[in-house]
């Protein structure tokens, strides 16, 4: 049996790290992890409480395809306490995770070959699952003229080459932090409306902002979807759950895929997502912790002698230059380099190749999300290794 064309896409390398970390720890040596977006903290204590309660009560089942009600309704009132946007329940499904929203998405707005836009850097799967679903990824190269995002004059060059059917965008962006200011945000959604582009914008990150304040697209137009999920803010990664908001006139589209693709999202994070909402105390402490572990990265990445970190408006990663490292190690690039300091100094960074794979070899992604302690041995590590390859 042969592989399907579509099913040929490349593997998500900061998994690959993952794994092999996992391996390396079973067999007895100490690995500090920052390679994975993933918070070191739990999930909010209302959040497992509710799911402990409803798994002693024993009936776990499935939902309606969208969600359960108070679950919708509550992601509602969210959108409206935290933007002051009006958003229909109706509107709202639950997903397993954004990456199941990303597919409904996909496969509700676009048609085999269509082009969607991506950024670049940005988060591997978008490429990879428009791939897989017969898509055409462009993608727009971004930099610090532009602030590391796309802008709408960049979309408008790209749609005037050949026309473009979508885009996607991320705000705060996957594997930098850098985000868009809102009048940009603003200004790419009068663009998409004006050619009559899908925008898909992945709001996952959105609660963990410093520098400059999160917008919506929803604020400017509700003819769009928008992605979010648990895992970032409410730290519930395994819990394996998300939701969407999605136009009017695609609500019976995206239900009739969800409902033959999916079925439902699970009950149990359903409800325990539900209750994250009260825990907002506890997550609002964890992103204290990352406000101070990101100013320590900083200062570290520099004192060791990296010159250039994309902006960190939000979300818990560094995306830095490592050319100076390469040359250090005699390393072709990040993913060698990711494999050497993995083994060698017994620490997981993520190699940029899976977020760039023209220039991602001269770059890496450093995930803070972890405990201070390990950010310090990490750091710790890295310097003697550096100390040892001079």
């Amino acid at each position: 049996m042969k592989p399907s064309s579509r099913s040929i896409v490349e593997p998500f390398r900061a998994m690959q790290v993952v794994a092999e970390s996992g391996r390396l720890t079973k067999a007895g040596k100490d690995i500090v992890m920052m390679c994975i977006g993933q918070p070191g903290a739990p999930a909010p204590t209302p959040a497992r409480e509710a799911a402990t309660k409803a798994i002693a009560a024993g009936k776990i089942g499935y939902t309606d395809a969208a969600g359960i009600g108070p679950l919708r309704e509550r992601i509602s009132q969210y959108y409206q306490e935290g933007y002051g946007v009006s958003v229909n329940k109706d509107c709202v499904f639950v997903t397993s995770g954004a990456s199941v929203g990303f597919s409904l998405a996909f496969l509700g707005a676009f048609d085999v070959g269509d082009r969607v836009v991506i950024p670049n850097p940005g988060y591997p799967a978008y490429r990879n699952i428009l791939k897989s679903l017969s898509l055409e990824p462009v993608e727009i190269e971004t930099n610090a003229e532009s602030d590391w995002v796309i802008s709408p004059e960049m979309l408008l060059a790209e749609h005037q080459k050949a026309p473009v059917d979508g885009i996607l965008i991320a705000n705060p962006n996957n594997p930098n932090g850098t985000m868009m200011r809102p009048e940009d945000v603003e200004r790419l959604v009068k663009v998409c409306k004006e050619h009559s582009i899908t925008l898909i914008s992945d709001e996952i990150y959105h609660g963990l902002t410093y520098d400059k304040r999160e917008v919506t697209a929803l604020e400017f137009d509700d003819d769009l979807f928008i992605i979010n999920s648990f895992s970032k803010y409410f730290c519930m990664t395994g819990w394996r759950i998300g939701w969407m908001i999605v136009p009017e006139h695609m609500v019976e589209t995206i239900n009739r895929l969800q409902q033959n693709n999916f079925i439902c999202a699970s009950e149990i994070s359903q409800i325990a997502a539900l209750a994250a909402f009260d825990g907002t105390d506890e997550m609002e402490l964890v992103k204290q912790g990352y406000l101070s572990n990101r100013k320590y990265v900083i200062d570290e990445l520099k004192a060791i002698g990296i010159s250039e970190i994309q902006p960190i408006d939000g979300a818990f990663y560094a995306y830095f230059n490592v050319s100076g490292w390469l040359n250090l190690s005699g390393c072709n690039d990040s993913m060698q380099l990711a494999h050497r300091i993995l083994h060698e100094a017994g620490v997981a960074l993520t190699p940029g190749i899976d977020f760039d794979s023209k220039r991602g070899g001269d770059w890496m992604r450093l995930s803070f999300a972890c405990e201070e302690s390990q950010l310090i041995e990490g750091f710790s590590r890295l310097k003697n290794w550096l100390g040892d390859i001079s």
